[in-house]
């Protein structure tokens, strides 16, 4: 995503870490660098450490055009076993970091009548997954919350939407048994994350100016 806003050519791009700061920083250097581009440290798990950054963010500038949802975590476990921390991480992570973020950036949005807010939801989020319980409470109750702040800011001129990948290459999904899963997606493999980036970048488009409260499923096919 970070490429495919930087290759626009039309935003300014601060995009976030959580442990792995010199990817982050590798990915600056092969983008060129230059004042367009910044990273900064944010632990999504940690409510300190979000507030901490909305203010850091808010005072160095009013506010933000387009805010994109995209990072999470998983805990996979059957839900006789979940302990309760990876319940509460995972929903802390996705969803929690939702109202957060949303509330500090949210205000300069409705100030200046337009703005952008897209969430990365899941189709773990919308059919649910064995041993998944706790991220598709996550995803799906994100994809709710986006649904109904649309509904809210529309008038003001933001608009807000999910987009909702399907199984796409990512260390979210290195650990998969590709012979038990390519059968079940009709096109027959997994999706690339810039297949994913290039739908988010329409959505934070003028070409989306009449697109809100909706999800866009980017699955290959794969619905259940």
């Amino acid at each position: 995503m970070v490429r495919a806003f930087h290759r626009s050519g039309q935003y300014h791009v601060t995009f976030t870490y959580n442990k792995n700061r010199d990817k982050a920083l590798e990915l600056i250097e092969e983008l060129g660098g230059g004042p367009w581009l910044k990273t900064v440290p944010l632990n999504l798990n940690d409510k300190a450490s979000i507030l901490s950054l909305m203010e850091e963010l808010t005072a160095e500038q009013e506010g933000y055009d387009v805010v994109v949802h995209n990072a999470a975590s998983t805990a996979d476990q059957a839900f006789y076993f979940l302990e309760e921390d990876q319940w509460s991480d995972v929903i802390q992570a996705s969803l929690n970091s939702f109202f957060y973020i949303n509330k500090a950036l949210l205000p300069h949005m409705i100030q200046q009548r337009s703005g952008r807010i897209i969430v990365m939801g899941s189709i773990s989020g919308e059919a649910g997954q064995r041993g998944q319980s706790n991220y598709a409470a996550a995803k799906g109750a994100l994809i709710a919350a986006s649904k109904s702040l649309a509904k809210e800011v529309a008038r003001k001129g933001i608009l807000v939407n999910a987009v909702s990948p399907g199984l796409i290459e990512t260390d979210m999904t290195e650990g998969l048994q590709l012979k038990d899963v390519l059968p079940l997606i009709p096109i027959g493999r997994l999706g690339k994350a810039d297949e994913v980036a290039k739908v988010v970048l329409f959505l934070a488009s003028d070409d989306a100016s009449y697109i809100n409260g909706t999800v866009i499923q980017v699955n290959g096919g794969l619905y259940t």
